[in-house]
């Protein structure tokens, strides 16, 4: 079964719905929802059910669309008070991390195909080329689990791990790129590789302040009447930043993280529909962009290479990463303790990141492009299985887990950023009341506090000071912003 402009909406329907019903089943089981996604492409497409799906240049435009937006979304939700202690180690691991990474496991490729019992003779290029695709951990991988489980770790880890991720894919797709060049020409010069490198970093990280600085201001000074338009100019200044930086030979990815900081960090108009916008925009384009890439493989090649693709699986997990994350934390001394190099190494999640990449051999027509997404896919599956589902057993084990600190309010309020005041709740108790009367107005609160509403069950009541209390009401107070 082909898709038509006729079928294209009943068949995304379905699979949507089918991949939301299933990632609500998986959860409860600590399965990723997003490789359940995948899975759900596997069994829907043509060793499947039948659904046609082969054009790997489209998934590769889904794939830039769909790491936009989560990019961005991953930048928003990244604050610069909490980067700033790990700002160094970070920016090394999304770095050289993943340029050691690659070349670690490009080297064992390479070594592997020169065996005869294995059924992939890749030349060093093009070993490192694979090796280079899946260098990158995953940011809608590391977003969605660390998220999803509500993960707080110590010593900072989470917001390493978040920035790790956000912004390591740049590094692995110019090495992909540079490394399709190298194999396509008749050979690249070491200063023409370096520059390359140094455009695209440069470009990508001013092009990213400067936009997501106008990003803001527009956001704040153009008066738009209809509040629902103002996340729509947002997605399109994520849009244009990419497409622009992208233009100017800059890395668009990087662009896009870097402005969703800025725009996450300010003070902008209608923050909160605006992030709930994105945040549903981004689990959108997760689902498509995953189930995309789960329609366009053929299981039963992928099985082809699947010893293969097993060796170097384990290897990056159990050495490739480990090995990289070491070497770079080297020298952060004791900064960073020896669960932390630990825990960090075991978190190198592949996702759709990867199989995106995997995808430029092929447009590319690189002479063994398919074994390299087949391969880069089989991997991805093992990453997701062993390493997503392991992540919180993992923190709780090394006993780098904490409890998740309460965030906004359980009434669901927010306030405007430019109201000088705090939103709080609070839970009655039989001691509050036995201390300080059952009545609002013998509640004594500080001055400047008032009571906003009381919730008694499911009934929300309005206060005044007659009002008598029982134990479990929630209170909703708004108070003045204390100073520090």
């Amino acid at each position: 079964m082909l898709f038509t402009a006729e079928n294209i909406l009943l068949v995304g329907s379905i699979l949507l719905f089918v991949s939301i019903i299933v990632g609500k089943t998986g959860y409860r089981f600590g399965v990723p929802a997003l490789l359940l996604f995948l899975v759900v492409g596997m069994l829907f497409g043509s060793d499947g059910l039948g659904l046609q799906f082969h054009n790997a240049k489209e998934a590769q435009f889904i794939g830039m669309v769909a790491l936009s937006i989560i990019l961005f979304s991953g930048g928003m939700d990244t604050k610069f008070t909490e980067i700033k202690p790990i700002l160094s180690p970070g920016i090394v691991l999304s770095t050289f991390g993943v340029l050691l990474t690659a070349l670690f496991t490009g080297l064992f490729i390479w070594w592997l195909s020169g065996m005869s019992w294995t059924n992939i003779h890749l030349p060093l290029i093009t070993s490192l080329l694979l090796a280079s695709t899946m260098s990158s951990t995953d940011s809608a991988s590391v977003f969605a689990i660390l998220r999803s489980q509500k993960m707080n770790l110590k010593h900072n880890l989470r917001p390493m791990l978040e920035l790790e991720s956000g912004s390591n894919d740049p590094m692995a797709y110019m090495l992909t790129v540079v490394l399709i060049q190298l194999i396509q020409s008749s050979g690249m010069g070491a200063s023409q590789i370096a520059f390359s490198f140094v455009i695209q970093f440069v470009v990508g990280a001013a092009a990213g302040y400067l936009l997501g600085k106008l990003a803001i201001l527009m956001l704040n000074r153009l008066n738009i009447d209809n509040q629902s338009l103002y996340p729509i100019l947002l997605l399109s200044f994520v849009f244009f930043t990419f497409s622009i930086t992208d233009l100017m030979k800059g890395n668009g990815y990087l662009a896009v993280y870097i402005a969703g900081m800025m725009v996450g960090n300010n003070k902008i108009m209608h923050r909160k529909e605006i992030y709930t916008f994105m945040d549903g925009l981004t689990w959108l384009f997760q689902i498509i962009m995953f189930l995309c890439l789960g329609l366009l493989v053929n299981p039963h090649e992928m099985l082809e290479v699947a010893v293969v693709a097993l060796l170097i699986g384990v290897f990056m997990i159990v050495i490739g990463r480990p090995l990289s994350i070491f070497l770079c934390l080297l020298p952060f001394g004791k900064r960073i303790n020896m669960k932390s190099k630990m825990f960090v190494s075991w978190v190198g999640l592949r996702g759709a990141v990867p199989i995106i990449f995997a995808t430029y051999p092929v447009v590319a027509g690189v002479p063994g492009a398919d074994v390299i997404f087949n391969i880069v896919f089989f991997i991805t599956i093992l990453s997701l299985v062993i390493q997503g589902t392991t992540v919180s057993k993992v923190a709780r084990i090394m006993g780098l887990s904490t409890p998740m600190e309460k965030t906004g309010n359980d009434f669901g309020v927010e306030l405007p950023e430019d109201i000088d005041s705090d939103l709080r709740d609070v839970t009655v108790t039989r001691e509050m009341l036995d201390a300080k009367g059952d009545t609002l107005k013998d509640m004594n609160l500080p001055q400047g506090t008032l009571v906003m509403i009381v919730k008694r069950d499911n009934e929300y009541l309005i206060p005044n000071g007659t009002l008598k209390l029982h134990v479990g009401d929630k209170l909703l107070l708004i108070s003045e912003k204390t100073k520090e």
